[in-house]
């Protein structure tokens, strides 16, 4: 366990509570320091500034708390060292071990306010407490056990969800759903490194006959397993962190427009001035149980204006990332070299056409237009709104009910757990290769013990201090 002990605001500025978190051997003694009970408050005046003295003349006890059962609440107030009051307050005890960090962990409920807040975690520095960095609570209730690493990263998972599938598979993760799936396939894997070793070791009572050809058939199990999990990364990422959704069009086809419409606010500036978009717009819309992470792209074209050159070439980037593209077509004009261009951008990617201006004459053959990108069209338009409804029925039909199915599957949406997963199955079909050329069972052992420790990066197992000390300087302060 830690031997400081650290302080850190744990609830967000602004709100009607404030919470500053303590956390370490002396978290009850700094917050007695800082703390009275109500008959400790001498109430001469409105300013409620001295500290009175008990019936018995006993000063105020610091080790208050330390005398306190656990998990239980206190109403008091908080004072500064010359006896002014800077706050009436609720405080709650937990001893360790059963608490978020494992240790001794006191809250003060304070009244919401940056200024107080700000005030009475310095106070509680002052009296021997430490500033918290960011995610050290979290960090503690690691390396005291109580969580693994996959679990500390569903925190900030459960803070930053913006949508159900991201809230849902945030709390699977923070259970040990993720963590134990891979656990039981790392125990497999350690279960038969431990059998070969035994068999080496005593060759009379372990029998490795027909041991490689049982043991071809659990890998190719285990490998498909995890294959199954990487096959689903892109569906959990997109349901958890949002879709990339690119608008693309020639300059004044509505790109804009649609994107205003679809976040229901003038977000976009728009004119009927071809190439008013110049940079690079993103916005996220909630849609369904989805959220899109919209971005308006410049209008994609030649052009020897350099500002407006940058925006085109940046609105490229954007879609080779892209999840899902809205490709906006002005069908009151007939398709230009633009359009085909555009259209060689983004061919063999995901996306719907959309029709736009759909109240006034078309100049556009619709097939024509499917044929040559092979995706859906929608008539629509910004003016009216007709097709926005359609638009959202087919995204959410796409993402949901299609290849994307919302179900209770375990998903990796972290691109470290990826990575760890990708290496672990490369280790493992070495081990296949190994076997199938027939070569000494000890030598299965390296690329097994390869894989078992890729794994446990997972859940922090085998994870370098390094690592450990990245993932949490991620967090936010007082987590």
């Amino acid at each position: 366990m830690q031997q400081d002990t650290i302080a850190g605001i744990a609830s967000g500025m602004g709100g009607g509570i404030g919470i500053i978190r303590i956390s370490g051997e002396n978290a009850f003694l700094a917050a007695g320091e800082i703390f009275r009970t109500r008959k400790f408050i001498k109430i001469e005046d409105e300013n409620r500034k001295d500290i009175k003295k008990t019936g018995n003349s006993k000063e105020w006890d610091s080790e208050f708390f330390l005398k306190k059962e656990s998990h239980t609440i206190h109403y008091g107030y908080i004072i500064e060292d010359d006896g002014s009051i800077i706050d009436e307050v609720i405080v709650l005890l937990m001893r360790g071990p059963k608490s978020y960090t494992c240790e001794d962990v006191v809250e003060i409920d304070s009244h919401g306010g940056a200024y107080l807040v700000q005030k009475i975690l310095k106070l509680l520095i002052r009296h021997g407490a430490r500033l918290a960095e960011p995610g050290e609570f979290t960090k503690r209730a690691f390396l005291n056990g109580r969580i693994d690493l996959s679990q500390a990263e569903a925190v900030m998972k459960m803070i930053s969800s913006k949508n159900e599938f991201a809230l849902e598979s945030a709390v699977n993760q923070l259970e040990g759903r993720v963590s134990g799936y891979i656990e039981n396939i790392r125990q497999e894997i350690l279960h038969h490194m431990g059998y070969i070793e035994a068999a080496l070791d005593d060759p009379e009572h372990y029998d490795l006959e027909n041991f490689s050809e049982e043991l071809y058939g659990i890998l190719q199990k285990k490998i498909a397993s995890l294959k199954g999990l990487l096959s689903r990364f892109e569906n959990g990422r997109m349901k958890s962190e949002g879709i990339h959704t690119v608008i693309v069009g020639k300059p004044n086809v509505g790109k804009s427009s649609l994107m205003n419409l679809l976040l229901d606010e003038e977000r976009a500036i728009v004119t009927n001035i071809a190439g008013t978009t110049r940079d690079i717009l993103e916005e996220t819309v909630q849609i369904g149980n989805l959220n899109l992470n919209l971005i308006d792209t410049a209008g994609i074209h030649e052009t020897g204006d350099i500002v407006e050159s940058l925006g085109v070439e940046k609105a490229k980037e954007y879609l080779n990332q892209a999840d899902f593209i809205l490709f906006v077509v002005d069908v009151s004009q007939p398709l230009e070299e633009s359009d085909d261009k555009i259209i060689s951008l983004i061919s063999g990617k995901k996306g719907i056409i959309l029709l736009n201006k759909s109240d006034l004459s078309s100049c556009v053959d619709e097939e024509e237009l499917k044929n040559k990108l092979g995706w859906d069209c929608i008539s629509f338009s910004n003016k009216t709104g007709s097709g926005l409804k359609k638009l959202e029925d087919y995204i959410t039909n796409s993402f949901l009910k299609g290849d994307i199915a919302y179900n209770d599957q375990i998903y990796l949406t972290s691109i470290r757990h990826r990575e760890a997963v990708e290496n672990a199955v490369k280790s493992l079909e070495q081990v296949l290769v190994t076997i199938e050329g027939g070569m000494p069972e000890d030598l299965y052992i390296i690329d097994m013990m390869d894989a078992y420790q890729k794994l446990g990066l997972i859940n922090g197992e085998t994870a370098s201090e390094d690592l450990v000390n990245k993932i949490f300087s991620d967090f936010c302060m007082g987590k």
